[in-house]
């Protein structure tokens, strides 16, 4: 009751808002932010605080004849009963009906360490060896890389526990600067990316500059807080670029570290309503209205944010009398 008074009376003052800010769970932001320019976007931030207690993960485990069995991220959400959930790896056979998939690059679920780093068949796209995101068991994040001196592809450089472990195409910011990769040719000769591909990629023609629905996660510079992004190619939203996300990632939000995942009519984020415990899709998917049956997902198990007492609502109503007029229309909830 306390969010939805919020949201409703935000929406009353008839201002179209740009960014709705909500706290659902302890330790979870949820930012539904849109923008018109340079066309429209319906965009989502999650903002995880890692320390925060009752915060735990859990990525697809190992099954099926391949690696994986393909699932959609809201089932995955509900089968887990967690409170939130997001695509992640790029996967194969795809397209295909076959539910069983798998992974490009290293993944861990629980420390079941079941698929290692790879050079993938779509290096237009994907590059090799990309790095991984890594959960521990006590909530320590990092990125890891291969250790190619080693054989099996799961060794990494760090000393890290693999525990809850995702994989990208890329990582697109590193040390908080843009690392968009680039095509190796004459003018890029330590590019990481080989031309061709389905649309003769190069990069005069960049797979990370077409405008799609992204998936990305990403770390703060202290690794305390993970970072989910999701942009949609549907409902009225037409995508960014990875470096227009990159950019945003890093001036607006402190991103330090962030991986590119598998997106396209793949990028869902779903998330479990504090007050009914009901799962939803909270984005627009650009393959259909229940999202993509994918390779892995990535839940988030979080406790949801108590009810205020009652005499909080009069200070909600001094801020929300102060937010009528101004241009950014923001509900955050405690």
């Amino acid at each position: 009751m306390f969010r939805a008074l919020l949201l409703t009376a935000c929406l009353a003052t008839g201002l179209v808002a740009d960014q709705i800010v909500t706290n659902p769970f302890v330790g979870v932001t949820i930012i539904a932010r849109t923008e018109t320019s340079p066309r429209p976007e319906n965009m989502h931030i999650v903002e995880i605080d890692l320390s925060a207690p009752g915060i735990g993960f859990e990525l697809t485990p190992p099954g099926g004849t391949l690696e994986t069995v393909r699932q959609t991220t809201l089932s995955y959400l509900n089968q887990e009963h967690a409170q939130l959930a997001i695509n992640a790896h790029f996967f194969l056979p795809f397209p295909s009906s076959d539910p069983n998939a798998m992974l490009i690059g290293l993944g861990a679920s629980n420390g079941n360490v079941y698929s290692a780093f790879e050079a993938p068949v779509q290096s237009y796209a994907i590059v090799t060896n990309a790095p991984a995101l890594n959960i521990d068991p006590a909530n320590h994040a990092s990125i890891v890389h291969a250790d190619t001196s080693q054989a099996g592809g799961t060794h990494i450089l760090e000393s890290a526990t693999l525990w809850n472990t995702v994989a990208g195409s890329a990582q697109i910011v590193t040390n908080g600067l843009k690392t968009v990769p680039v095509y190796n040719d004459a003018a890029h000769p330590g590019g990481l990316l080989t031309p061709g591909g389905p649309a003769n990629y190069s990069n005069s023609n960049s797979w990370y500059e077409l405008t799609n629905a992204r998936t990305v996660i990403g770390l703060s510079q202290d690794n305390r807080t993970l970072f989910l992004f999701s942009v949609d190619n549907a409902g009225g939203s037409r995508g960014m670029t990875l470096g227009e996300i990159a950019d945003l990632l890093v001036d607006q939000y402190g991103v330090y570290n962030a991986l590119n995942l598998d997106g396209g009519g793949s990028t869902t984020l779903a998330m479990e309503d504090p007050a009914t415990q009901t799962g939803r899709i909270v984005n627009a998917s650009s393959d259909n209205p229940s999202g993509r049956s994918v390779g892995s997902n990535l839940a988030i198990f979080a406790t949801p944010v108590p009810e205020p007492a009652p005499f909080a609502l009069l200070a909600v109503g001094l801020v929300l009398s102060l937010l009528v007029g101004s241009k950014w229309c923001v509900v955050r909830t405690k």
